[in-house]
């Protein structure tokens, strides 16, 4: 009976309150998260998450780190560096555009858990696209506990608490949460390099460790930070801000620890770089080149499309001038949208206010130095790799770099509030309580009134409807390539080999010769089907500029749709009507659908 009561006594004023805490919290999450799947999950809608998924099917499969989605630079780049005369589309294609970390871990999903491929009617919800969501809410709750940890170890429960709720309550993160991205699982690998750094200051002052602990922990960070590197390439421009701050704060064994961040780092990154040159002469494939996206050469998609040609004298006319301007008009968006409202709520400016306000605990005034570098990297390098990927989603995609500074800013943002509360003598102290409820209320009302009616579609139409493109896909095999608008779409739900639309298209114009187009069917692989889409077929698809790589599809499409006319010697000539009706074309070499040729 003693004991009965001691364990009472512990989980009612004791230890154990603690633990009846967490395990509300984690009930709560788990029942927002339910809720929240129920009413807003959506079938993946970026470019980024089918093509990630699609990739690490393939390597989950037994096919290697190879593609399905086929950008014709990538074509361009591995047949420089292929033995002359041989096509490289007549194997398996080489992912050039993709970090490999992130399709590695849903590769290891795809192999535990017993993914169903195929589709039900009516359709509402892809299984693996659900799976993995559920495991970027599992990346998402453990960023919402670590932001708990850093918040209680730099300030207190009551600021920990309010961090961790307001943090899980941000709608932005839930709709990264399942968009299918690697966002969530870049936020843990931030926020671990973080605590590593600030245990590093704090150890420094403190002269409490030897240097062998001080190695393991720059071993840590450069570990941490090639990670990062190995989801995003754009992440590996943290190095510089993390080498910068560990050579500021680790005294006297700064070159230990900064030679141990730097060496574990290139011994992460240097394999898969190496990996990346050998095939194509570039270490980050296709991604280095999004420089040049939308600038004024390579507007739109056009260098992710660019097959024949002179590549690297387009380069050199585009210039740093090119790039220049790109930075300067980039840098006018960020300051003026991106920045204020990073994170989707007004925390920002909470957080911005109190990189300016001095706080007692030396950490923090260290940190805030630490998260004025990321900030200034990731802006430059988010503006300077935009491309047409964030005008397609601008808030929800691989693009918007700031997100991953959000878990520390709440921090931040929310010590600056405490410390404002601090300074106001509450006559009743209910009051001050009720201030605490109304922050967080106002911080996550956004993520409340999603929850509200009316229910949001769970599929991204127009222009994705993924039994449609699987039944596309069925009427091909593996070994046969098709041409598309949205060749991750085709790769992902279609599982075969598509390749991205070229340049140029077919046209009875003499003056227009589809150069890129046949040197692919002829010279490469035959092209056995193509499939346009509402991405090509809306009516803003017209007046594009000449200079736009949607002009000469488009006129391809008004002549197929509308006028109901092939350009001669077009190898394509069968058309499916089902798809005729919305806007869409389907053209094969032979009436697939009907089992027969006509």
């Amino acid at each position: 009976m003693a004991r009965l009561q001691e364990w009472i006594y512990k989980m009612e004023v004791g230890e154990g309150t603690r633990y009846v805490g967490g395990i509300a919290a984690v009930l709560i999450l788990l029942a927002l998260m339910a809720v929240y799947n129920i009413r807003e999950f959506k079938s993946f809608s970026t470019q980024e998450a089918m093509d990630s998924a699609q990739l690490a099917r393939n390597i989950a499969e037994g096919r290697g780190y190879t593609t399905q989605f086929i950008r014709p630079l990538s074509v361009m780049l591995l047949q420089r560096e292929a033995t002359p005369g041989i096509p490289v589309l007549q194997k398996d294609h080489p992912d050039l555009a993709n970090a490999p970390a992130y399709p590695v871990i849903l590769a290891g999903l795809m192999k535990l858990l017993p993914i169903q491929y195929s589709m039900n009617l009516p359709f509402r919800t892809y299984q693996p696209e659900v799976f993995i969501a559920l495991l970027n809410q599992v990346f998402f709750f453990a960023a919402v506990l670590m932001v708990f940890r850093l918040a209680l170890r730099l300030f207190d429960s009551g600021v920990a608490w309010v961090s961790a709720i307001t943090f899980a309550g941000t709608d932005l993160l839930w709709r990264f949460s399942v968009s299918g991205l690697s966002t969530m699982f870049l936020l843990c690998l931030v926020l671990v390099m973080t605590w590593c750094l600030v245990v590093i200051e704090q150890n420094t002052r403190e002269g409490a460790r030897g240097a062998l602990w001080f190695a393991m922990m720059g071993v840590a960070v450069g570990v941490l930070a090639g990670l990062g590197t190995l989801t995003r390439y754009s992440c590996g421009w943290l190095i510089f801000p993390v080498l910068g701050f560990v050579l500021w704060i680790a005294g006297n064994r700064r070159w230990l620890v900064g030679a141990a961040v730097g060496v574990s780092f290139l011994l992460v990154v240097s394999p898969w770089l190496g990996r990346n040159f050998a095939l194509s002469g570039t270490m980050f494939g296709t991604a280095g080149f999004s420089v040049y996206a939308e600038t004024e050469v390579f507007p739109e998609n056009r260098i992710e499309r660019y097959l024949d040609g002179d590549l690297d004298n387009e380069i050199k006319v585009a210039g740093a001038g090119a790039v220049f301007r790109k930075l300067m008009s980039g840098t006018a968006d960020l300051l003026r949208r991106d920045l204020p409202q990073s994170g989707g709520t007004w925390m920002a400016a909470f957080f911005l206010v109190s990189l300016m306000v001095p706080f007692r605990n030396p950490a923090l005034g260290r940190l805030r130095v630490l998260l004025v570098g990321f900030l200034a990297v990731l802006s430059i390098v988010q503006v300077l790799g935009r491309t047409h990927l964030s005008s397609a989603s601008p808030e929800v995609n691989s693009e918007n770099l700031l997100i991953l500074v959000l878990p520390v800013a709440v921090v931040m943002g929310v010590g600056l509030f405490f410390l404002l509360l601090d300074q106001i003598e509450f006559s009743f102290a209910p009051f001050r309580v009720a201030m605490v409820l109304g922050f967080v209320s106002l911080v996550c009302a956004p993520f409340a009134l999603t929850l509200l009616p009316p229910r949001s579609s769970p599929i991204s139409w127009p222009p994705y409807y993924p039994p449609w493109i699987q039944e596309i896909g069925g009427w091909y095999s593996r070994d046969e390539m098709l041409m598309s608008d949205m060749p991750w779409a085709v790769a992902w739900y279609g599982d075969r080999k598509c390749i991205w639309l070229t340049l140029d298209a077919p046209t009875d114009n003499p003056r227009k010769v589809a150069t890129d187009f046949f040197s692919i069917y002829d010279y490469q692989k035959p092209i056995s089907g193509l499939y346009l889409t509402t991405l090509t077929s809306n009516e803003g698809i017209y007046a594009a500029t000449p200079k736009s790589p949607k002009a000469a599809w488009g006129e391809f499409v008004q002549a197929s749709l509308i006028k109901k006319s092939m350009p001669s010697g077009f190898p394509l000539k069968y058309a499916n009507p089902k798809f005729a009706e919305e806007g869409q074309l389907l053209l094969a070499d032979r009436a697939r659908w009907s089992g027969r040729s006509k």
